[in-house]
């Protein structure tokens, strides 16, 4: 028998004791605790009862040891407080418990490479890696990793493990907007983009260019880049507001739309009267704008969950996933956009 005196640290309960004090096997406690099917609720309460009155933790290493698998996803996030990628971080994590897998998280710093937080969730120990890492330098990105890899953006690649792409299709969701404007009888829309290094911001030009493009509009000059901030889309739309031909307005994000909504009223601008406008993300707020706010909403919870479905049947050696995974955008239209206004007719 161990020692336990002191100086030695007495060895927290192990699943022999949790199956003892629940009345179960221990193949039973590892099934729950494990997240397996097969237990009925009434069993798998008793037994989540006795590990909780005897707080016992399950040993990752020998668990890893013992099934070949950590049960335990790592997230690689920008680790941003914006509305888009905390949402979809928050989506992840409940996804993941959802499903029986513990959550990792590694934070990229500003111009570190993706590979340095990719590394740390290895040494960890993770059975695979969701990428949510919204920034770039434009290049292919290609990591090195023995685990499955799926991406909420761009494709990656992957070294030694299988990769999939599962996401809102920014393309899409851009050209949806850009479109919704341009049925309302604007001669042309006018973009306020995000910021370049972002995969979301350049897919977003991208449509916007694609649907003006197929409707035989002209494509009017960008503004100055926005960073996602409200003050960026205020800067944009002053700018915009000195133009004589700006009647329509689709910006990458909610957060910029509202700063353009400011800085048009105050150029005595009314929305929709002079501008339509339309945003991106259907953030809380958009709703209680005045006016409402026309944007495009995405559905986080179901792209983390996908993600999380899509990674898990790689992690268990299914069959391979497609390359990508889109999942469906929709056009929330409120009060902001309007069909274009005809001119006065000149006096006579």
């Amino acid at each position: 028998m161990a020692a336990t005196g002191p100086g030695r640290p007495r060895r927290g309960p192990g699943m022999t004791e949790v199956a003892r004090a629940a009345g179960v096997s221990q193949k039973t406690v590892s099934r729950v605790v494990n997240g397996e099917p097969h237990v009925s609720p009434e069993v798998r309460d008793r037994v989540l009862r006795a590990v909780q009155e005897l707080g016992y933790r399950p040993n990752n290493a020998a668990r890893a040891l013992l099934l070949g698998r950590y049960r335990r996803i790592g997230v690689v996030s920008l680790g941003s407080a914006l509305y888009g990628p905390a949402t979809l971080l928050l989506a992840l994590e409940r996804a993941m418990h959802r499903a029986g897998y513990s959550f990792a998280l590694a934070g990229t710093l500003e111009g570190q490479p993706v590979q340095v937080a990719v590394e740390a969730l290895l040494e960890q120990g993770v059975d695979g890696i969701v990428l949510s890492e919204p920034i770039d330098d434009g290049a292919p990105l290609r990591l090195s990793a023995d685990v499955p890899v799926v991406s909420l953006g761009e494709g990656v690649e992957v070294g030694q493990g299988r990769s999939a792409v599962v996401g809102a299709d920014g393309l899409v969701a851009a050209r949806i907007a850009t479109e919704h404007l341009l049925s309302l009888g604007h001669r042309t829309v006018w973009h306020i983009p995000g910021p370049h290094d972002w995969w979301a911001a350049r897919d977003r030009v991208r449509g916007w260019r694609e649907a003006l493009a197929a409707a035989g509009a002209p494509e009017p000059p960008l503004p100055v880049e926005g960073d996602w901030s409200p003050a960026s889309g205020y800067a944009a739309g002053r700018q915009l507001a000195g133009l004589s031909d700006v009647t329509a307005v689709f910006a990458a994000n909610d957060d910029m739309a509202i700063g353009a909504l400011r800085a048009f009223a105050e150029a005595g601008l009314s929305v929709p009267g002079d501008v339509s406008v339309v945003g991106f993300d259907d953030i809380p707020a958009a709703a209680y704008l005045s006016p409402p706010l026309t944007t495009v909403r995405q559905d986080f919870t179901a792209v983390a969950d996908r993600a999380v479905d899509v990674l898990i049947a790689m992690i268990e050696g299914g069959p391979a996933p497609a390359e990508r995974t889109d999942i469906p955008v929709e056009l929330t239209v409120r009060a902001s956009s309007c069909p274009v206004r005809e001119p006065a007719p000149p006096l006579r």
